[in-house]
């Protein structure tokens, strides 16, 4: 994984030490809070319902067991010992003292950690698929690019004060596991017909109280001009983004009100103008990004384990886990492993101190010291040998982090809702726990198949409701929580919005009204092999409303 150098290092240094004297004016009353919101923002603070919230950044998902056990000790030293990992890959803890903060920003930097652009309008943590560099239909591991993302767009001048926050992530398997059409640009790593390798660019996606799914803006862009043409987006957005009206001014909305082919035109324009300048990457630049993310000494192994196969054999729960959490890898003998952070017990993505210091022992144990942050909230180890997994399994019972539950119903995200969100209209944790309980029986969710539920406790979308199979939504109607059900979203290859059935349900039906649209899919479904977002697709959304609203 990427190293800091000796200007990474005193870059950091150097934003926490002015960091501190920020906070330390605000203490003192020298700053009003209007002034020091923009400052803080900028170090990923806000101000919640009940305290302040941090979010660290993690690019591109990747710890290492070192940092691990760093954001342990922070939740243990600072927190109420937990944090919270969120749709961005990123970590965010919700209790931590304000003249605490500089401190917490200097532990980071000891392990190459920062909050820096995690908040504010500015082009946020790149985010990548989280089985980066060992997925079997991968064209190419996109980490590298998303840390030449992360360094040409960290402190970028022109692009420090946006006309609203903008998102970036990249992918490089022929399945989307990292939401890219719901990202303010999405780059998919693909062939052309020559047999080379670059990018599909998408931009437009997002969203909040008006999603949209990105739109293809290139076909191909070789890989040398990936910064140059990323400048030439941002350029054409910054110009002519909207600035007067807060929920008009991302991209996405520049996009529909100009249409594609114009901003195609625009964005082509400038970029013919600079492609060939100093962002023009020369191959060794894109060799020496590649050398940070070189494979592991992985060792030669069998393709299939004899041991596992008699384990798998023996022992039925293992059999159980192993058949949810464990994908293939690309190298023979090796295995990737979803860790399930949603357990019914704790908030969706939660983790504690000790859970967090035991998955980085495992990790250095079975997974050469380093951990993945997924999409869905959850961890994963990306490379441990078939003849590790049941052991690995059993350490994972006992820290309660084995529930079988990858890609199916109770694999919820959720955002933190009313419960902590100043902005939240609803609550979303009670919720998700309630559903978690309620569909806790392993046969009947495997019955189910894979299926995606979000929820989200405002329509800002944290939780990306609109892209669930099912999705909800916490609303506040004249003082009253109800929430709204969503029917058909998905953000793989096959992207799509949501579509909201009718009227919302009170807390105490809302559990109920999930249950009615499963039961149409079990009665409608063509055989087991056909998944809920296929029936949904098929029937329409006609027979869940008059299951739902008679």
């Amino acid at each position: 994984m990427y190293q800091y150098d000796r200007f990474d290092h005193q870059m950091v240094r150097e934003r926490v030490a002015q960091f501190r004297g920020q906070v330390a004016r605000r203490l003192n009353g020298e700053l009003t809070e209007d002034e020091f919101k923009p400052l803080r923002l900028r170090n990923g603070v806000y101000l919640q319902l009940h305290a302040y919230m941090l979010r660290v950044a993690i690019p591109y998902g990747l710890l290492a067991s070192r940092q691990l056990r760093k954001l342990a000790h922070i939740a243990r030293r600072y927190d109420k010992g937990y944090g919270h990992f969120s749709t961005r890959q990123n970590i965010q803890y919700n209790w931590p003292r304000l003249d605490e903060v500089p401190d917490i920003l200097a532990e980071l930097a000891e392990v190459e950690m920062h909050t820096i652009q995690t908040s504010g309008n500015c082009i946020r943590n790149t985010t990548a698929d989280h089985l980066a560099g060992v997925a079997v239909d991968e064209i190419e591991d996109p980490r590298p690019y998303c840390e030449l993302v992360r360094q040409w767009s960290t402190f970028h001048p022109e692009f420090n004060w946006l006309p609203r926050k903008f998102k970036i992530a990249i992918s490089g398997g022929a399945q989307d596991r990292a939401a890219l059409a719901y990202h303010d640009i999405g780059l998919r790593l693909v062939k052309n017909d020559a047999g080379e390798i670059g990018f599909e660019v998408m931009v437009g996606g997002g969203l909040g109280r008006t999603p949209m799914i990105a739109k293809t803006i290139r076909e191909f862009l070789p890989k040398q001009h990936l910064l140059s043409y990323l400048e030439a987006i941002l350029r054409v957005y910054n110009m002519l983004g909207r600035r007067d009206n807060i929920f008009k001014a991302r991209i996405k909305i520049l996009v529909h009100e100009h249409g594609i082919e114009k901003i195609r035109e625009l964005v082509e324009a400038d970029w013919e103008a600079t492609r060939d300048g100093a962002l023009a990457l020369r191959d060794e630049d894109i060799a020496g990004f590649k050398a940070f993310f070189a494979p592991p000494p992985y060792e030669t192994l069998p393709a299939n384990d004899s041991g596992l196969a008699q384990q798998l054999e023996s022992d039925p729960a293992f059999a159980r886990w192993h058949g949810n959490a464990v994908i293939a890898h690309r190298v023979p003998g090796y295995a990737a492993v979803d860790i399930s952070l949603k357990t019914g017990v704790q908030a969706p993505g939660d983790v504690t101190d000790d859970q967090m210091d035991a998955i980085a022992d495992l990790a250095d144990r079975y997974s050469f010291g380093q951990i993945r942050v997924n999409h869905r909230q959850n961890l994963l180890f990306a490379d441990v040998r078939q003849s590790d997994l049941h052991a690995l399994w059993q350490a994972l019972v006992d820290l309660d982090l084995a529930t079988p539950n990858n890609g199916k119903l109770t694999d919820i995200i959720s955002c933190p809702g009313m419960d902590f969100c100043s902005l939240a209209t609803a609550r979303s944790i009670p919720v998700a726990l309630d559903l978690q309980r309620r569909f806790e029986d392993l046969d009947h969710l495997y019955d189910l198949g894979d299926l995606t539920l979000n929820i989200s406790g405002c329509i800002n979308a944290c939780a990306h409701h609109h892209a669930g199979n099912i999705g909800i939504l916490g609303v506040n109607k004249k003082g009253e929580e109800l929430y709204q059900l969503l029917l058909g979203g998905s953000s793989r290859n096959d992207a799509s919005i949501g579509a909201i059935t009718g009227p919302g349900f009170a807390p105490d039906a809302i559990v109920g009204a999930v249950e009615d649209v499963l039961a149409v899919y079990l009665e409608r479904r063509e055989g087991p092999e056909e998944t809920f977002l296929e029936v949904y697709r098929r029937l329409g959304d006609q027979p869940f409303k008059e299951r739902l609203y008679g």
